[in-house]
């Protein structure tokens, strides 16, 4: 019987272990929640003191602390660091709060966040400053990019779309009432097309008009017609839909001084225009100049755009720019564009000066981070503000299929604008089912008297 017991508690500790190892690989929440977070609570505890001497992270004593420490307590006087305030275990990681004290700033403990990553054995720690004097250590346990899945809470409302989600376990959302013009860039095969995939899904429930502006004949926004309030696939179309889109927004600012309100939201209800977000997908081919007479076309797209950016916002004319490299190099006008569109999102890219195109004049800390993200990670991307604030994050994967057939459930929140009728796409019918019956032709009719 001793023996028995013997092998039954190996048999249970063998599949405690392989239990553990299961869900280490296939539920990493739940090994954080059993393993992971336990052994790095512990060991933040043991080891914040000398790892924040060690990074540099410490300030010398005051007068009177270290008089107290010297003559009262008769102790050590020893370097302070930052003041723990609290500790919250997350479902992805661990959240400290701390106090600086005077001598250090929020850049500093953000300089040493990887020196504190590998000291704590975590994936990840991001640093953000809660308020002056407090700053907040976001730790990620595990690899949340691996498998994304965004939350079943994050719906689309109110012109803000989650679109991704963040390395420390949040959702990454599209806020167009805070950020109303932003710009995506990324190489073939990065996954930007799946960003825009999950961005049209979420703004095809929302009652806006989506503007689609494919150059590239329309291969991408062509399937999403059911949900357009207007599309064109060549630069010349793009150029006269541009001039309509700023007609508009004259049009709108009129109606603002009109009723003395300052944006599209202080207008009564029953007088305020729809919401409308112009997707521009590849906007290199806007800047293209094959000819002397393509230029007069180009300068005024530019122009138009620059326009749309710097004031459609108040009328709730929005932005969304995509492309594989963006900046000076593409002609007159691109630098003054982009100055505008403050939302960045940066995936993988060919070259350093593509990075810095988006992210260089915004988050220069971030620059680095979007030049190191592995080809076989398609999906994941840096975002920016112009707080100077960066994270990753990544995209779940959509496929154009669902994206269709949402575009189609919600085809009856297309407004119909007068001023985009000649630009309305052509809706294809939906395709047949795989499976359906073969059609079977009708007899033909007899002829009288047979």
């Amino acid at each position: 019987m001793a023996d028995l017991s013997v092998w039954l508690e190996l048999g249970t500790a063998a599949a405690g272990a392989g239990g553990l190892g299961y869900a280490k690989v296939r539920a990493p929440r739940v090994y954080w929640s059993l393993v992971g977070l336990p052994v790095t609570w512990g060991r933040f505890t043991w080891t914040y003191r000398s790892t924040m001497e060690v990074c540099g992270l410490t300030v010398q004593p005051s007068r009177l602390r270290a008089f107290v420490a010297r003559n009262v307590a008769r102790s050590e006087v020893r370097p302070v660091p930052p003041k723990v305030r609290r500790v919250r275990p997350t479902s992805t990681g661990l959240t400290v709060s701390l106090r600086l004290p005077a001598g250090l700033e929020p850049a500093d403990i953000a300089a040493s966040s990887e020196r504190l990553r590998h000291a704590w054995g975590v994936r990840s720690v991001t640093v953000a400053e809660t308020k002056p004097g407090y700053v907040e250590l976001r730790m990620t346990g595990y690899d949340v990019l691996n498998r994304v899945r965004l939350p079943r809470t994050a719906q689309p409302r109110d012109l803000v779309v989650p679109v991704a989600l963040r390395e420390d376990g949040s959702v990454f959302e599209r806020d167009y009432r805070k950020v109303p013009m932003a710009l995506t860039l990324g190489a073939n095969q990065s996954g930007k097309s799946m960003y825009q995939r999950n961005l049209i899904k979420g703004l095809a429930r929302l009652p806006v008009g989506l503007v689609g502006i494919d150059c590239k004949r329309g291969v991408e926004q062509n399937r999403y017609a059911p949900r357009l309030s207007a599309l064109v696939t060549t630069p010349d179309d793009a150029a006269s839909l541009l001039d309509a889109l700023v007609g508009e927004m004259e049009e709108r600012f009129d109606l603002l001084a009109d009723h003395g309100a300052s944006d599209l939201w202080e207008l009564p209800q029953k007088v305020r225009p729809v919401p409308l977000v112009v997707l521009v997908d590849e906007v290199a081919e806007l800047f293209l100049v094959t000819s002397k007479k393509d230029e007069e076309r180009r300068d005024r797209s530019v122009m138009q755009m620059v326009r749309l950016g710097q004031m459609a916002r108040a009328v709730g004319i929005f932005l969304e720019v995509c492309g594989q490299r963006f900046g000076s190099d593409l002609g007159k006008g691109a630098t003054a564009l982009r100055a505008q569109l403050t939302g960045r999102v940066v995936h993988r890219v060919n070259d350093k000066q593509t990075a810095e195109m988006g992210l260089g004049d915004i988050a220069p800390d971030a620059v680095m981070a979007a030049t190191t993200i592995a080809p076989d990670r398609p999906g994941v991307a840096v975002a920016g503000d112009t707080s100077g604030g960066w994270s990753r994050i990544r995209t779940p994967e959509t496929s154009s299929e669902e994206v269709v057939a949402v575009c189609r459930q919600y085809a009856d929140l297309t407004p119909v604008l007068p001023f985009l009728a000649p630009f309305r796409p052509t809706v294809r019918p939906a395709p047949a089912p795989e499976h359906a019956p073969p059609l079977v032709s009708p007899a033909p009719a007899r002829e009288m008297g047979t």
